[in-house]
């Protein structure tokens, strides 16, 4: 019997009070912060607070923990690399590991043709190079992004952004010449929702609407996509939406930009969500899941496309050697077997979750691929009304109880605990959800 889910005082416990009253006190009120766990460490799949309770996380701290926590081949290569040496500015010099990594990201990047990498710290660190690169190339200025979508928070990667209307609120003027346009959402989709089938609405609309009374096609230079979207629910396009997207780029010398910060380095049972349609992207960001934990993000681009001159960008702390290293150890270990794995303890989750809504009329709509799975909640499987308040009670009480979950979207959750979860965890998870659903319903 695995020693968790194991509550042994309610959290938050007196010393994860201590840490939440300090942290109240000095941290930024940006914050969301949201439920008071305090963690200690972390072991697989079970992270342990500082009062001795002991979670199943189902949430990979937003899909970043890949590997797990602590996993012991990720931790003895940071441990190798921080002997050596902590840090050597990767845009001024030189270090195996940075060379090893970009070889090894550009020769997995989708596609055949010959890739370029550029090293980050962070997802949103990736989209702000993807956006100066993109405009450099193309010698163009308008970008295209979607509703729903999230590619962070700095200036430029906030105003692709479209998630929540207080991620924009205060800080404008955004970055210019930027237009959304609605995403494949089936189950909420304007022009399919109620068809058997997509339509190709949203896609058509780019031409017949915006790029008819809006936007001259000439003067855009990127196309920024989630392949399944983050932040805004996890939602999946209907197959070949991304290929038709592809279509449109092609068409009128527009890039394609493919944000899998969230998606991709296996989480979906492949290397990349785009692999899923066979689709290659022009540049392709990734970080979260990449590092297992560790800060890292990359902007991986067709030579074709990187036509910068030496200064045009860089970053100090970009390619760290400690975080190549863990990068390095991440990809042997999701190569090796977790992406395998996230593929077929997708499919069990995506089966339990179904069986959920067979249960509990509150479940609208389940969607994913490998371990990417939303759970969209609604009152009325009739009218489709979002259900936000149901799932803030469902996070909250699954914390109570020994599992982390996290939202996504107006009223989604999601499900993406790390790549080396096992059938008895999935099962456990799956079993707290429907006893705390049957509560609420």
């Amino acid at each position: 019997m695995r020693d968790y889910p194991k509550i042994v005082v309610p959290p938050p416990g007196p010393r994860a009070k201590q840490v939440v009253d300090r942290d109240a006190t000095w941290t930024s009120t940006c914050y969301i912060k949201e439920y008071p766990l305090v963690v200690a460490r972390g072991q697989g799949v079970m992270v342990e607070d500082v009062d001795g309770n002991r979670y199943l996380d189902f949430m990979a701290g937003i899909a970043v923990s890949s590997t797990g926590y602590g996993h012991p081949k990720v931790v003895a290569a940071v441990k190798d690399a921080a002997d050596r040496f902590l840090h050597i500015c990767g845009s001024d010099f030189y270090y195996e590991g940075m060379a090893v990594l970009c070889e090894r990201l550009a020769r997995l990047a989708p596609g055949a043709s010959k890739k370029r990498v550029f090293l980050t710290n962070s997802g949103t660190e990736a989209t702000e190079a993807a956006i100066k690169l993109v405009r450099y190339a193309t010698r163009r200025t308008a970008i295209i992004a979607f509703h729903g979508a999230f590619h962070g928070r700095s200036t430029g990667a906030v105003s692709l952004t479209s998630s929540k209307a207080r991620q924009h609120a205060g800080f404008g003027p955004l970055l210019p010449d930027v237009y959304h346009v609605p995403y494949a959402y089936r189950y909420r989709c304007q022009w399919c929702a109620d068809q058997p089938a997509c339509t190709r609405g949203c896609i058509d609309a780019i031409e017949q609407d915006l790029f008819t009374r809006q936007l001259d096609p000439r003067d855009v230079a990127a196309i920024f996509v989630e392949p399944i979207q983050g932040e805004g629910g996890y939602v999946v396009p209907p197959p070949g939406w991304l290929g038709w997207l592809r279509e449109i780029c092609d068409r009128y010398g527009i890039l394609l930009v493919a944000d899998e910060v969230q998606s991709g380095v296996g989480r979906t049972g492949k290397m990349w969500a785009c692999d899923h349609e066979g689709v290659e992207p022009d540049i392709l960001l990734t970080a979260k899941g990449l590092g297992s934990g560790m800060p890292i993000g990359a902007m991986i681009a067709k030579e074709s496309v990187t036509t910068w001159e030496s200064g045009s960008h860089g970053s100090t702390f970009g390619g760290n050697p400690v975080c190549c290293a863990a990068a390095l150890a991440t990809l042997d270990l999701v190569e090796g077997g977790l992406m395998a794995n996230a593929l077929v303890m997708g499919e069990r989750l995506q089966a339990g979750v179904r069986k959920l809504a067979e249960k509990h009329q509150c479940i609208g709509d389940v969607r994913g691929v490998g371990l990417m799975v939303g759970v969209e909640f609604v009152k009325s499987r009739t009218t489709r009304e979002p259900a936000p308040e149901l799932v803030h009670h469902l996070v909250q009480r699954a914390f109570e109880r020994g599992l982390l979950l996290l939202g996504a979207g107006k009223s989604s959750l999601r499900l993406a605990p790390p790549l080396v979860v096992d059938d008895q965890d999935l099962d456990t998870a799956l079993g707290m959800i429907d006893v705390i659903l049957g509560e609420l319903d």
